[in-house]
C-alpha cells in the first residue's frame, strides 16, 4: 500500500526546511563576497550590475534548468544525479551504448563524489557567515565568531547520532519565517532605492562584464555562491515530490531571494565603502541596533537547518551509493520508524565533521571561506547538463535539434560559472574538488574490484549437474536443518556452499543459496521482491531484488519464499557468508587490478560492513568462512 501524500501545503512547508536552506542563507554572504571582488566599490552601476547578474542566475538555473527540465529527468519518483546517472546508462536504454554509456557513468560518479566536498563547505561557510553578525552588532566580540561556529558544527554533528526526526518538523516553520523576514526586510530596504530594481534588464548584467573584461570571471564566482543548493531540488525530490519543490520556490522562496538581494542593493547605493556585511543592511536604521541580535539568532537557526540538509543528503547518497555497488557497505541507522530518509551513518559524519571543524578554523571567516566554495557545486551542475542532454536523447526522445539548443544554453551558463570557480583554485578551491577526486578513486576501485571479484568466483562455480548427482549419489552426507548461502553470483552452486561442504564434511537437508541484487530503480514491488528456483535434493536458488533506496532484511524476503512453498523457517536457519581475503594472483602475468587499485580494495573489502549488519540477519544463527581470492 503506498503512503498517503501529506497535504500540498504541509509538503510546500516541508520543502523549506529540507530543500531551500542552502539557497536561502546565501544571501548572507553572496553580495558581500561578489563586491570584495570588485575592490569594494558600490557605485550604482556596480551594484546594479552585480543585482542583475544575480536575478538572471536564479531564473536561469533554478527557475528554469532546474524547476522546469532537469526535475522532469524522475527515476520512478527519485532524482539526483546518481539516480539521472543509473536512469541514462539503465541496460533498458538502447541509444548509443559502449563508450559513451562509460564516460556517462564517469560524470554520474564524480558529479556524486562532489557532494562530499561541497557537505564539508556548505556548513562550515553557512554557520561562520551568520555568526558575523556579532561582528556588525558589537566589533569588540570580533574575536569569538570561530570559536562560536566551531561549537556549534561540532554540536550539530554530534547530534547526528540522535536522529533529527523530532526537531525536524520544526524545520520547515522556521524556514518560513526566515522566507518571510528576509522578503519583508528587503522590501522594505527596496523602498530606500527603488531604482534598483531596473536591474531586471539583463542589460545591466552584461554591461558589468563587459566593462570588466577578465576580472568579470572572479565576479561570476561570486554571482555562483547564489545557486548553491539549486541541485537540492532535483536530490531530494523522492522524498517531497516534484510539485511541491516548484510551488515552493516561486510562491516563497523566489520572492523572497529577490527582495532580499534588491533590499541589499538599495541599502548601498549612497554609501562611500562596502559595508561589513550588506545582509545586515537591510535592517531599518530605525530598529537596527536591538533587532540585530534576533536576526543574528534566526539567521544562525537557518544556517543549521541548511547544513542539516546537506548532511543528510551525503548521508542518503551514500547509501544509494552502496546499493548501487559504488561504495563499500557502512554502519547506517535508521533514526526514524516513519521517516526513510531519516538516517545516520557514523563514520561518513565523522570524517565530515573533522573535515569541517578544519576548514572552519584554517579559513576563520566566510568571506575567505567564500574562495573555496563553488567549485564543486559548479562542476557538479556542469556534469548534471552533460547527463540532461543524453536524458533528452535517449529517454525522453527528443531529437537533437530540440535537445541541443536547451541543453546547449544551460551548458552555457554552467561552464561560465564553472570557469569562473576553477579561478578559486588557489584560494581554497582545490579543496572540495580533492575531496570529490579521492571519493572517485574509492568509489570507481570499489566498482572494479567487485567486478574483479565476480570474475574469479565465477571461475570456481562448480557445474550444478555435478554437484547434484554427489547428492544423489549418497557422495555428500546430509544432517538436519536449514543453511541459506549468501552469495554475490547468480549461480544455484555457489562458491561459500562448496567451502561449507570442504570444511564441516556434510550439507543440511534444506539448503537455499540466496544473491542480493539492486536495481537499477529505486524501490522495488513486493510482488517482484523474490525469484525461486527449485532443483533436486532439497536444494533452492533465491534471489531477492531491491531498490538503491531500499534498506533489505532478508528474513522478510525469507519469509515470502516460505510462503511460495520453499520449506526454510527464516529464524530457525542458518545463515553461511564468505569474508574472502583479497591477494595477488601469482598465476596470472597480469593483476585484474592495478597494484595500488587491489591494495585499496582489499582494505576496504576487510574492513566493509559485514552482511549480518547490512541485511537484517540474526548474529547468533550467522556464520562466516574465509578464503584467499587471487586478483
Amino acid at each position: 500500500m503506498q503512503k498517503p501524500k501529506p497535504p500540498l501545503p504541509l509538503a510546500m512547508l516541508t520543502a523549506l526546511g529540507i530543500v531551500y536552506g542552502d539557497l536561502g542563507t546565501s544571501p548572507l554572504y553572496t553580495m558581500q563576497t561578489i563586491l570584495e571582488t570588485t575592490g569594494g566599490h558600490v557605485d550604482p552601476d556596480t551594484v546594479l550590475g552585480v543585482l542583475s547578474l544575480i536575478i538572471w542566475a536564479l531564473l536561469l538555473t533554478v527557475s528554469l534548468k532546474y524547476c522546469i527540465f532537469v526535475m522532469r529527468a524522475d527515476h520512478n519518483g527519485e532524482g539526483g544525479i546518481l539516480a539521472l546517472t543509473s536512469l541514462v546508462t539503465s541496460s533498458r536504454v538502447r541509444v548509443g551504448r559502449g563508450v559513451t554509456t562509460g564516460i556517462l557513468l564517469s560524470c554520474g560518479l564524480f558529479g556524486g563524489a562532489l557532494l562530499y566536498g561541497d557537505g564539508i563547505l556548505t556548513p562550515a561557510i553557512s554557520v561562520l557567515s551568520a555568526i558575523e553578525g556579532v561582528k556588525v552588532a558589537t566589533p569588540a566580540l570580533n574575536h569569538l565568531i570561530m570559536p562560536i561556529a566551531v561549537g556549534i558544527l561540532v554540536g550539530l554533528f554530534t547530534l547526528q547520532t540522535f536522529g533529527t526526526a523530532r526537531i525536524g518538523s520544526i524545520f520547515g516553520p522556521v524556514m518560513l519565517l526566515w522566507f518571510i523576514t528576509i522578503g519583508t526586510l528587503g522590501a522594505i530596504a527596496l523602498t530606500r532605492h527603488p531604482e534598483v530594481m531596473f536591474a531586471v534588464d539583463p542589460r545591466h548584467g552584461i554591461h558589468f562584464l563587459q566593462h570588466h573584461g577578465w576580472g568579470s570571471f572572479a565576479v561570476l564566482g561570486g554571482v555562483f555562491l547564489s545557486l548553491t543548493g539549486a541541485e537540492a531540488l532535483y536530490a531530494d525530490m523522492g522524498h517531497i515530490g516534484r510539485r511541491p519543490i516548484r510551488l515552493a520556490w516561486y510562491v516563497v522562496v523566489l520572492p523572497a531571494l529577490l527582495l532580499c538581494y534588491a533590499g541589499q542593493s538599495a541599502s548601498l547605493i549612497g554609501q562611500k565603502k562596502l559595508p561589513d556585511n550588506p545582509f545586515y543592511g537591510i535592517l531599518p536604521s530605525a530598529i537596527s541596533e536591538w533587532a540585530i541580535w534576533p536576526m543574528v539568532v534566526l539567521a544562525t537557526a537557518a544556517t543549521i537547518i541548511a547544513s542539516q540538509a546537506i548532511i543528510t543528503g551525503v548521508f542518503s547518497m551514500t547509501r544509494q551509493a552502496i546499493q548501487l555497488g559504488w561504495f563499500p557497505g557502512l554502519n547506517i541507522r535508521q533514526t526514524s520508524d516513519k521517516e526513510y530518509g531519516q538516517i545516520y551513518v557514523p563514520a561518513v559524519n565523522w570524517v565530515m565533521m573533522l573535515f569541517t571543524v578544519g576548514v572552519t578554523a584554517g579559513f576563520g571567516s566566510s568571506a575567505k571561506l567564500a574562495g573555496a566554495y563553488g567549485t564543486a557545486v559548479s562542476t557538479t551542475m556542469l556534469l548534471t547538463t552533460v547527463l540532461l542532454y543524453s536524458y533528452f536523447r535517449r529517454c525522453a526522445g527528443w531529437s537533437v535539434a530540440a535537445a541541443l539548443p536547451v541543453a546547449g544554453l544551460f551548458l552555457v551558463v554552467d561552464f561560465a560559472f564553472f570557469s569562473a570557480n576553477l579561478m578559486k583554485l588557489l584560494e581554497g578551491g582545490w579543496i572540495p574538488l580533492l575531496a570529490g577526486l579521492l571519493m572517485f578513486t574509492i568509489m570507481s576501485t570499489w566498482r572494479r574490484g567487485l567486478a574483479a571479484l565476480r570474475e574469479v568466483s565465477g571461475e570456481h562455480v562448480l557445474a550444478p549437474e555435478k554437484f547434484l548427482q554427489q547428492l544423489a549419489e549418497g557422495d555428500i552426507p546430509r544432517v538436519p536443518g536449514t543453511v541459506v548461502f549468501l552469495t554475490r553470483i547468480r549461480e544455484p552452486i555457489a562458491p561459500v556452499m562448496l567451502s561449507h561442504v570442504a570444511q564441516f564434511g556434510a550439507l543440511q537437508q534444506h539448503v537455499v543459496t540466496l544473491t542480493v541484487e539492486f536495481e537499477e530503480t529505486p524501490r522495488v514491488p513486493p510482488e517482484e521482491r523474490i525469484t525461486l528456483n527449485k532443483f533436486e535434493g532439497g536444494l533452492w536458488h533465491m534471489v531477492a531484488r531491491y531498490g538503491f533506496v531500499e534498506i533489505p532484511s532478508l528474513p522478510a524476503a525469507l519469509a515470502l519464499a516460505q510462503r511460495k512453498g520453499c520449506p526454510v523457517v527464516p529464524q530457525d536457519a542458518l545463515f553461511v557468508g564468505g569474508r574472502d581475503e583479497v591477494v595477488r594472483d601469482q598465476t596470472r602475468p597480469r593483476s585484474r587490478l592495478p597494484g595500488w587499485r587491489r591494495m585499496l580494495f582489499g582494505f576496504m573489502y576487510r574492513n566493509a560492513v559485514h552482511f549480518v549488519d547490512r541485511f537484517d540477519l540474526p548474529r547468533d544463527h550467522f556464520v562466516q568462512t574465509g578464503r584467499q581470492v587471487g586478483l
